[in-house]
């Protein structure tokens, strides 16, 4: 066995906990997650079917957990981790999966094969086996503090400009405020509007807020590449600085994966409580309508629609506030078919998008969302989240369709009273 082998077939024997053990001796292979997973349904190729990704987690498990494995094993004729094996599975792993959790969703015997996936990844990258823009990324992240490379005098260029364009001051490093705010590189780089729609809805709303110069990346390529160790640095960092300021709430930004590892995976994979709540943006929006501090003048009358990022709605239920929301600005919404918890996928998240490899692929992906949008009629799609909505803007112009992709904060702060 080579050392990479090794290291694969250690890194699944750690990952194999209770869960998966049962998830994988539930599984009566039934087929019914590759209709839920993009990139089989677009393309109909069965090697994208969802339950097959966990192939090489399985042979650990089937050859060190179970007794006819065990007895394969001893015979010489267990299927064993090989590097082939890895080598084949990783763009797999990696190219043809976003972490989504539709394919959970429609499990008959409930097994949650996106964490099966995530496992997966555990061991892979701990082999060395995972895409170059993947690995560059979250070096990027862990070395710099950003997987797109932006320091704080990159955002400091962006929170002068939104200044002098809002006439408002964006805080920066206040001792004691109520909410920290944490930004995505996207949205820091290709929209920052979204800062400045936060300067004016909380300067309307009253609301006590700041930046954290030491930790205003939301983005945790920890997670995408699957390290919980990096996952982990790169949450600390975060918790770090809230600490330092003495904030009371830790805001997630328009990122749907920066939101799922901060909100629920933070606290177990730190083995701690956070000294502070996590509440994503669109849920303080929320609050602020309830509370008559979030009111607009006008509404959008073009037909829009809503385009549910996985991680923020049915991994992270968030649901009900965008609808809400958008109930203050459209006149003519209307629902994408399986919204909500069984919307369709982007097909960018999970490190897609910082997988170029992945393009060909992932504009395949696009399909599912193009045929969406064509049913609906609709010339704006909102939506919440940074990466899905650069993901939109690829798909939308490879297929030549003239619809505006725009975020739901800066729609609303377009329209406030």
């Amino acid at each position: 066995m080579s050392s990479s082998e090794d290291r694969a077939v250690n890194a699944f024997r750690e990952q194999i906990d209770g869960p998966i053990a049962s998830y994988l001796s539930s599984c009566v292979h039934c087929g019914l997650c590759a209709h839920a997973c993009l990139f089989f349904t677009e393309t109909e190729d069965p090697r994208y079917t969802p339950i097959n990704k966990v192939e090489p987690l399985r042979r650990v498990w089937k050859s060190e957990y179970t007794f006819f494995g065990k007895l394969a094993s001893m015979l010489g004729v267990a299927k064993k981790v090989t590097d082939d094996l890895l080598e084949e599975w990783e763009p797999l792993i990696y190219d043809a999966c976003t972490l989504c959790g539709r394919c959970s969703m429609v499990c008959p015997v409930g097994n949650d094969i996106s964490y099966m996936i995530r496992k997966t990844r555990e061991g892979m990258v701990a082999a060395g086996y995972a895409p170059d823009g993947l690995k560059g990324a979250t070096q990027r992240a862990v070395t710099i503090g950003s997987p797109m490379g932006v320091k704080f005098p990159a955002l400091q260029v962006q929170i002068h400009n939104v200044e002098r364009e809002t006439g408002l001051t964006v805080p920066v490093d206040v001792h004691g405020a109520d909410y920290m705010a944490l930004l995505s590189s996207m949205e820091i780089m290709n929209f920052p509007e979204y800062i400045g729609a936060l300067a004016k809805i909380f300067d309307k709303a009253g609301v006590s807020w700041t930046l954290c110069s030491e930790a205003f990346e939301a983005t945790n390529s920890g997670m995408q590449i699957g390290s919980s160790d990096l996952e982990g640095e790169l949450l600390q960092r975060v918790v770090d600085g809230a600490e330092s300021l003495g904030v009371k709430y830790v805001i997630s930004p328009e990122c749907g994966h920066a939101y799922y590892a901060l909100r629920w995976e933070g606290p177990n994979v730190l083995g701690k409580k956070y000294p502070f709540q996590v509440i994503h943006i669109l849920e303080l929006l929320d609050q602020l309508r309830l509370k008559g501090k979030l009111k607009v003048e006008d509404k959008v009358d073009e037909k829009l629609t809503f385009h549910d990022p996985c991680q923020i709605v049915r991994k992270g239920g968030v649901v009900e506030e965008p609808r809400s929301l958008l109930s203050l600005v459209a006149s003519d919404f209307v629902e994408m078919e399986d919204a909500g918890v069984m919307n369709w996928c982007c097909g960018a998240g999970g490190g897609v998008s910082a997988n170029e490899r992945a393009q060909p692929l992932k504009l395949a992906a696009f399909k599912r969302k193009k045929s969406q949008l064509e049913a609906l009629g609709a010339g704006t799609m909102v939506t919440a989240c940074a990466n899905c909505r650069i993901n939109m803007e690829e798909g939308l112009e490879e297929n030549n369709m003239q619809i505006e992709v725009i975020g739901l904060t800066e729609t609303l702060a377009d329209h406030l009273a």
